[in-house]
């Protein structure tokens, strides 16, 4: 009787490199090597995960083929280095202890949304994690908010404290379990607790569900930090909230229960229900629908909502319990870092909340919620926090290592790594000392965490940047990236591009080569450097900053520039700031697009004061016609590209004195924009030959003015670049630095 040949026997080292740590990836990697009859094992290491697996060579090919087209949904594999060995009779495939910590290029996964079997536990009387609200597994929970260094592995976090029970540890150690090595496993007998006054568990719940339908204010810790909540639908409450908190009119976020009651009060299509309801769980902006039930200090002035749905086993409890909206806003005194630590929130948010709803699973790294916003079919990121850090920017080219500290606005920092531009959490305005320490914070944290030792900073061109003195104060070599060159060189690291283009960079305030105020430029640019071929014609900002806050300034500085009388802007102030800007006194000239939306929006009686950064822009937007027909906005092709608003300017005062209403000299404003931007593009590919126009700047925060953008340029026959998994605005000027820099380093090299 002859025998069947054996299949021979081979050995491969599989180094997977990604996003693969505390996403189930050792799990599904053990069992799909049972499956398979290979021998060996896995495990964590610096880098990502490491395979040595063997078997009969179609079984190592299968393995291959699943990891790279099967992986677990949160998983995002980036690379695959197969090492073909000799066989050395490996044992039973097992899961191993983690390699020991060398430099990194290991991704951490962010913070995931509760999954739906977790939250079928959650609500089912009889299943041991009924109603504990810190149920998770390997495809949801906490991870970058808990992990402290990697590899990922539970002594490295803040669970590291709790010891797993029998059941819990004989989940953990279960390859059939979906819990197989979640790191954060818990259950009511071994895991955290919440309380609130002397009451924890589901008594803390319905006490805290109790104060806030009487009204009151409740600090509720969360995943990444603690939210402000009250009754949505209680205009008392709201208010209540807006004066403790010092937020006179910026709007709140409201966390729904379902999506449901999320589309009684606002306009969601199919793009919009799928960021609602992915594992980011962002803040989405939507259109609220005319006849709303919120209170109208929710979101004052603003035709949108920012609605989220709840993102964590505590929310969940909470929100199903309350039966209703929840106004959910940062845990924060206005402008301040958000509160992530108990007695740091009794300290802070004492004076604000009414209770304090708390637990004792430490936030090694503090959060905020991400915010979102559809345009153009698609998801595009305004606010990069929680659900998306720490996931990387691929450059496309193996980068020096460099530390970015971003603008002032918006701070977010950079560190390349690799081939990877890693971005942190929205930090805040760096104006303050506690977001000045939040920006140390998480500095340390990244540079330990991918075990980064940057060699050079890159910073701002602006002398009075907070972050320009950060930048000073590392003692690395420093290097200045103009901020409207880091806009467009974001852009193009984000889409995977290197340049050159046509770059439209629009925003509030830059600080130009020229010693200027810039905000209105068309550059031509690409990671090595960029050429100013256009502007906004300038004007006076007169009072630097105080004409941000006050945009009926720069009603005053437009009406002066176009040569129209000023007396219509009816404010003490207005003989002083004549002066100011006829004798050039604190007046620097501005070609600043931002600046320009604020002079309109006074002009038409939306905003003579403006209490958040942006405001005026919003409120224009808010009641602006999407169809209406441009204004005139002349565009000169002299040695600059000149875009003179004077014209824009004379024909809004005109429509205002006969009567037009905001909403249809707003729609015009945004159309004339649109044209002059698209005229602008025409003429410098005139000059360059230029095919591709990348946009960027926090006036592309603007779904009417972006979509217009994007239409008349695709008419004209531009590839159009936008932002999506990184913000348009300041927040993504650290990537933008860090391209830069890194493109140069690596070139002189």
């Amino acid at each position: 009787m002859t025998r069947e040949p054996t299949a021979p026997v081979s050995r491969r080292i599989l180094r997977v490199r990604g996003t693969v740590q505390g996403v189930g990836f050792r799990p599904f990697v053990y069992r799909t090597a049972i499956e398979l009859g290979l021998g060996g094992h896995v495990f964590n290491d610096a880098d990502g995960v490491v395979i040595d697996a063997e078997g009969e060579g179609r079984a190592l090919d299968d393995l291959l083929t699943r990891i790279r087209t099967a992986a677990p949904p949160r998983a995002r594999v980036e690379s695959v280095e197969v090492e073909v060995l000799s066989p050395l009779g490996l044992g039973p495939f097992a899961i191993v202890e983690s390699a020991p910590v060398r430099p990194s290029s290991a991704r951490v996964s962010p913070d995931l949304a509760t999954c739906s079997a977790c939250l079928a536990e959650l609500t089912d009387p009889r299943d041991r994690r009924y109603r504990y609200p810190f149920v998770n597994c390997t495809d949801c929970g906490p991870r970058y908010s808990i992990v402290r260094d990697i590899p990922y592995d539970r002594s490295r976090t803040t669970m590291a404290s709790f010891v797993m029970c029998g059941p819990c540890a004989a989940e953990y150690q279960d390859p059939l379990s979906r819990r197989f090595h979640a790191q954060p496993n818990a259950c009511p007998d071994c895991g955290p607790r919440i309380t609130v006054e002397a009451r924890s568990g589901d008594e803390a719940v319905q006490e805290v569900v109790a104060a806030l339908r009487r009204g009151a204010i409740v600090a509720v810790k969360g995943l990444g930090g603690f939210h402000l909540a009250c009754d949505a639908r209680n205009a008392g409450a709201v208010g209540t909230l807006r004066e403790r908190k010092g937020r006179a009119l910026k709007p709140f976020a409201v966390m729904f229960p379902d999506l449901a009651g999320i589309e009684r009060e606002a306009v969601a299509d199919a793009a919009s229900r799928e960021a609602l309801s992915g594992s980011r769980r962002p803040i989405v902006l939507l259109t609220r629908q005319p006849h709303s039930a919120l209170a109208p200090g929710v979101a004052p002035g603003l035709r949108e909502l920012g609605a989220f749905l709840p993102y964590t086993p505590l929310h969940h409890l909470l929100l199903r319990s309350f039966g209703g909206p929840l106004v959910m806003t940062s845990g924060n005194r206005s402008e301040e870092p958000i509160a992530a630590f108990n007695e740091e929130a009794r300290d802070r948010l004492g004076g604000i909340a009414d209770l304090l709803l708390l637990h004792d699973r430490e936030i090694h790294m503090r959060a905020d919620d991400s915010v979102v916003r559809v345009m153009l079919g698609r998801e595009r990121v305004l606010r990069r926090a929680r659900g998306h850090v720490p996931e990387a920017i691929d450059l496309g080219f193996a980068a020096p290592s460099v530390l970015a500290v971003g603008a002032d606005l918006k701070s977010v920092l950079a560190l390349t790594t690799g081939s990877a531009a890693i971005l942190s959490q929205h930090i805040g305005d760096l104006e303050s000392y506690e977001a000045q320490r939040f920006f140390a914070e998480v500095r340390e944290n990244l540079e330990r965490l991918f075990q980064v030792e940057p060699r050079v900073v890159a910073h701002d061109l602006h002398p009075g940047y907070h972050s320009t003195a950060i930048a000073r104060r590392t003692g690395l070599p420093a290097l200045g990236v103009q901020h409207h060159h880091a806009h467009i060189a974001s852009c193009l690291a984000e889409n995977g591009r290197r340049g050159p283009v046509i770059g439209v960079a629009w925003d509030g305030t830059g600080y130009g080569d020229d010693g200027s105020v810039w905000g209105g430029e068309i550059l031509v640019a690409d990671l090595a450097g960029f050429e100013r071929v256009g502007r906004i014609r300038p004007v006076a900002l007169p009072g630097g900053d105080a004409a941000v806050r006050e945009p009926w300034r720069m009603a005053v500085a437009h009406l002066m520039a176009a040569g129209l009388a000023t007396a219509r802007v009816r404010n003490a102030g207005r003989p002083t700031v004549e002066a100011m800007i006829r004798e050039g006194v604190n007046s620097v000239p501005t070609s600043s697009a931002g600046r320009l939306f604020d002079a309109v929006a006074s002009l038409v009686g939306l905003s003579d004061v403006a209490t958040y950064e942006g405001q005026a822009a919003m409120e224009l937007e808010a009641v602006s016609d999407p169809d209406a027909e441009p204004y005139a906005l002349p565009v000169a092709a002299g040695p600059l590209i000149d875009v003179d608003a004077g014209p824009l300017v004379a024909a809004v005062v005109a429509d205002v004195d006969r009567g037009l209403s905001a909403r249809a000299i707003g729609g015009r404003f945004h159309a004339a924009l649109a044209e002059a931007i698209a005229e602008a593009s025409r003429l410098a590919r005139q000059r360059t030959t230029l095919g591709t126009v990348a946009l960027s700047g926090g006036c592309f925060q603007s779904r009417l003015l972006t979509e217009l953008v994007v239409k008349r340029l695709e008419r004209d026959g531009f590839e159009v670049l936008l932002h999506a998994r990184v913000p348009p605005n300041d927040g993504g000027i650290a990537l933008g630095q860090a391209a830069v820099a890194a493109w140069r380093l690596r070139s002189h090299e």
